[in-house]
């Protein structure tokens, strides 16, 4: 599902910017959600994420990046595929039992190892689409912890709850 051309941030409180902002996010397709994700945390990552390493329990998420870092380039993007898919698979349930700190911080993991060549890097000169900037212009408009907020929505909803199946 797209968005049109029409839409516009206009926040008329703060909870209200976060589902906005939320809402706009979750519109975008697999792989501009992807794309978004991993702008944000390697361009603007410091300002915006700096808070995620230290609030989760990233020894949690450790046993699942090795897992997704044994994986081929290949098999490592259709597991974020299908993480954000929600498609059930043995690693998107793993990823489903984390906390929302940990699901937080194990994407700012997963995009430092993108950085080092550990899993699958995005394309060189890779620029965000239309969508997907209009989304990256709206989060950057935010408060530090709208902005945290708005992420966490975003990690939360992906993966599947083994639990709530």
């Amino acid at each position: 599902m797209t968005y049109t051309s029409d839409t516009r941030f206009t926040p008329s409180t703060l909870a209200t910017a976060v589902e906005e902002v939320t809402t706009l996010f979750n519109c975008l397709s697999v792989d501009d959600k992807l794309g978004l994700l991993w702008f944000i945390y390697t361009e603007t990552g410091r300002s915006i994420t700096a808070a995620a390493p230290g609030t989760a329990r990233l020894q949690l998420a450790e046993g699942l990046l090795n897992q997704v870092k044994a994986l081929s380039f290949d098999e490592q993007l259709q597991f974020m595929r299908d993480l954000v898919a929600n498609v059930d698979t043995p690693l998107t349930r793993a990823y489903g039992v984390f906390s929302p700190n940990t699901k937080l911080g194990f994407w700012y993991q997963l995009a430092e190892l993108m950085k080092q060549g550990f899993v699958v890097p995005v394309p060189p000169g890779y620029t965000l689409s239309r969508d997907a900037n209009r989304v990256f212009e709206a989060i950057k408009a935010l408060d530090f912890g709208q902005q945290i907020t708005v992420l966490r929505n975003a990690v939360v909803a992906m993966g599947v709850d083994p639990l709530a199946v």
